[in-house]
């Protein structure tokens, strides 16, 4: 998944501006697909420069200002056909998490034992954030989501839902797998500093 395609796919569900868009994004698509604001507005800019979006200036304002409100083009429309048809690429992790984990040996007394305790406030967060979108998906209360469901048929909407809770349950299930594994990091941290006060985990060859 692109930026592109993340933008595509928030207004098919219908014309925004700039600015709404970009609120939008950070609430909703923003959370499997983080891009800053510097990112969005060239990007917009681009694709309605390439015929992916069609742009019309809309009232701002009491002073007779405007802003530009994008909408999805046929072009638009096609181009996230294209992007679903496409084989998803995969690349190579470059995780610093492991790689530092890896090498704890040259951390100082009590710092790796506080970087897991971190990795496990920050996936935390994440879980519980994730517990809410699943929560207003299901419920239908997400502001996005019931804009996007209003195009649809009832039967569509309940797939697009079922859709919709299937990802964040990915990113659920990724939240709750890190904060398992920075615990057993820290375990192990804990029968070194205290031998003989746990069982031995037992190793292939040990």
């Amino acid at each position: 998944m692109t930026l592109r395609s993340a933008l595509l796919a928030l207004l098919s569900s219908g014309p925004l501006t700039g600015y709404d868009l970009v609120k939008q994004f950070s609430s909703s698509v923003g959370h499997v697909w983080h891009a800053p604001d510097s990112q969005i507005y060239p990007e917009l800019r681009r694709m309605h420069a390439e015929g992916l979006l069609s742009s019309r200036p809309v009232p701002w304002g009491t002073r007779g200002a405007t802003k530009t409100e994008y909408a999805l083009a046929p072009a638009g429309e096609a181009a996230l056909i294209e992007w679903q048809n496409q084989p998803l690429t995969y690349v190579r992790d470059r995780d610093p998490a492991r790689l530092r984990a890896a090498y704890f040996e040259w951390a100082p007394s009590g710092v790796a034992a506080a970087q897991l305790r971190a990795h496990i406030a920050h996936y935390d967060e994440q879980r519980l954030q994730t517990l809410y979108m699943i929560q207003a998906l299901e419920q239908r209360t997400h502001p996005t989501l019931a804009r996007r469901l209003a195009l649809y048929s009832e039967e569509e909407r309940e797939h697009i839902v079922r859709f919709k809770v299937f990802a964040y349950e990915g990113q659920l299930a990724h939240a709750e797998q890190e904060i398992a594994w920075a615990k057993r990091g820290l375990q192990i941290l804990e029968d070194i500093e205290n031998p003989g006060t746990s069982d031995p985990v037992n190793e292939p060859g040990t």
